[in-house]
């Protein structure tokens, strides 16, 4: 489990990016695979979920059915992962439910406001970070009672700037929405270039008003010992990839 700076020192919640050590599940999956939407075995996911919660402290997990949108849900109470509502963000000011994030590439964001007990995780792809994803999430905690320079945020383990290979048309969305984001962009080979997600996310915090959030660093996509990756099992030719796990919990 990889813990970031901003967060470790908030005494009043625990938080984790958990990589795939440790776990439970074979094969494709091994071994820390905490996605229910993979092809693993189902009982194999419950058991490395239940890893995680042993580790964080905390009494029930919840994650959401991530569709790479903008929309956020409140959680007032845990809910049993076949009742996961279609999401790709969560809030809660609830103590002892653990809010969970799913990736393997994408950015898993860990936000909180430890002072008024408000926390918030999301799923931020490229998609959802362009559509606002992240102004949801910390719009949805303030109307919950968080104050704007009290969040701290952590940006955990994705896709890294030297291995997000995109093509122009996919630059064009970006630069159309906000021509400041061209220098995220570097050239590769050909018509291709280099995205800098990690570096989008902690733009689009620092926008929003989020006081110098954390970043772990880790690039999924280079390092197979330790995380998931949907754009290395797409380039090895494998048929579906485990996924990683990110979680917050305010401590009761």
């Amino acid at each position: 489990m990889i813990a970031d700076p901003v967060l470790a020192d908030c005494r009043t919640l625990a938080h984790g990016f958990f990589t795939r050590e440790g776990g439970v599940s074979e094969g494709l999956y091994a071994a820390r695979n905490c996605g229910f939407g993979s092809g693993d075995d189902r009982t194999a996911v419950a058991r490395n979920r239940a890893l995680c919660l042993d580790e964080l402290g905390a009494g029930s997990l919840i994650t959401v059915h991530q569709t790479h949108s903008p929309d956020v849900v409140v959680a007032q109470a845990p809910w049993a992962p076949d009742q996961a509502p279609r999401a790709d963000a969560l809030v809660t000011d609830r103590p002892g439910i653990a809010l969970g994030i799913l990736t393997a590439d994408c950015a898993p964001v860990l936000l909180a406001d430890a002072d008024t007990g408000v926390i918030g995780a999301a799923h931020a792809g490229w998609k959802g970070a362009l559509t606002g994803v992240l102004d949801a999430t910390v719009s949805a905690m303030l109307r919950l009672g968080a104050r704007l320079a009290q969040i701290r945020a952590a940006v955990g383990p994705t896709i890294g700037p030297r291995s997000y290979e995109v093509g122009p048309e996919f630059r064009e969305r970006f630069v159309t929405a906000d021509p400041a984001t061209a220098d995220l962009f570097t050239a590769g080979a050909g018509d291709r270039l280099l995205f800098d997600l990690p570096g989008y996310v902690l733009r689009r915090l620092a926008a929003l008003g989020i006081a110098q959030p954390g970043v772990t660093g880790h690039d999924t996509l280079t390092d197979p010992d330790r995380f998931f990756s949907y754009r290395r099992a797409c380039h090895n030719g494998e048929p579906d990839y485990g996924r990683l796990l990110s979680a917050i919990v305010l401590k009761g």
